[in-house]
């Protein structure tokens, strides 16, 4: 009877042990991994996705993780040597997982081959403005200050190395302008030279902008995308301007390559279907941006589009990471 209850006992201790390590991964929570500093946009839409993805998975914890250092390349690493199991993912923009790759000599990862997309879940575009010293109102016109008073044509961008730079080289070579790059710390540096004179013209996102233009202190001209923004629909765009050109940026998720398909499809229709809830489309428009919300055949597609339209301007920008 006690040899019974002793095998008993082992048996039960037996399963107890197999059955711990599945308990323990079913309450791992999901990391969403977003590669630079708290307290953004970038930041604060981490965490909405998160919400709304632990909903979709009725209640699964998920955290945010903010892996921050060389320009958002330390979070993307952290992701790609994760386990492909769907526990870790990325939120990123546009930059580290489809423009670095033509940035950086030594990346150290293939944006293309060692991300496996999940969602693209929101757009944003760019806007040029001028300042108080600058008459255009137009982009002829501000082609035409530009010829005219060369010494003075430059613009200022949130950072050298950033879209915005790049843009900005799109246009000055549409407009057969040179245009010099001042690269900010950030877009509120630039605005502030902007707003008091000391630079021209600057390039960044259009949410960026709103608020100075909006109050009259500079003029948005043109905005980047292949439609008017919402949030300036009285501001045309590049290509109603007939400048040729189309640029916009984006916020997309991403898993580890070979992380199972289905784990990525569940994870894509939960976050595609949450961002086109009229409520979040409105919290994303307050943070200037256009929710969107992909399968991951779509995703691929549009990483690799947009990799290769933005390597002729990183090229022509002349751009080097150690300047």
């Amino acid at each position: 009877m006690r040899r019974h209850f002793l095998l008993s006992l082992a048996a039960a201790a037996l399963v107890a042990a197999n059955a711990a390590p599945a308990w323990a991964q079913l309450e791992q929570p999901i990391k969403i991994v977003f590669p630079y500093s708290a307290g953004g946009i970038g930041d604060a839409l981490a965490r909405l996705l998160g919400e709304n993805l632990r909903a979709g998975l009725n209640g699964q914890s998920v955290v945010v993780e903010n892996v921050t250092g060389a320009a958002g390349r330390t979070g993307v690493r952290t992701v790609i040597n994760a386990a492909p199991d769907g526990k870790t993912i990325l939120l990123s923009p546009i930059a580290a997982v489809a423009v670095h790759n033509h940035v950086y000599k030594n990346l150290g990862y293939d944006p293309l081959t060692d991300l496996a997309p999940i969602s693209q879940v929101a757009e944003f575009e760019f806007g040029i403005a001028v300042g108080p010293n600058v008459p255009a109102k137009t982009l002829d016109e501000l082609v035409k200050w530009a010829k005219a008073n060369p010494d003075k044509a430059s613009y200022g961008s949130p950072g050298a190395g950033a879209l915005p730079h790049f843009f900005g080289v799109l246009f000055g070579k549409a407009a057969g302008i040179d245009l010099v790059h001042i690269g900010y710390k950030g877009s509120a540096s630039a605005l502030t030279d902007l707003v008091g004179g000391q630079i021209p013209i600057v390039v960044t996102t259009t949410s960026d902008l709103l608020a100075q233009h909006k109050a009259g202190k500079i003029r948005i001209l043109a905005t980047s995308d292949s439609k008017r923004s919402p949030l300036v629909p009285e501001v045309p765009t590049f290509k109603e301007s007939g400048y040729d050109i189309v640029g916009t940026s984006w916020y997309a998720v991403f898993a580890p390559a070979k992380t199972p398909a289905d784990i990525r499809e569940k994870y894509s229709k939960i976050l595609a279907a949450a961002v086109k809830r009229p409520e979040i489309k409105e919290k994303f428009l307050t943070m200037g941006l256009y929710a969107t919300g992909t399968t991951p055949e779509e995703l691929g597609k549009i990483q690799k589009q947009d990799s290769a339209h933005w390597a002729p301007a990183v090229k022509a920008s002349g751009f080097s990471p150690n300047q």
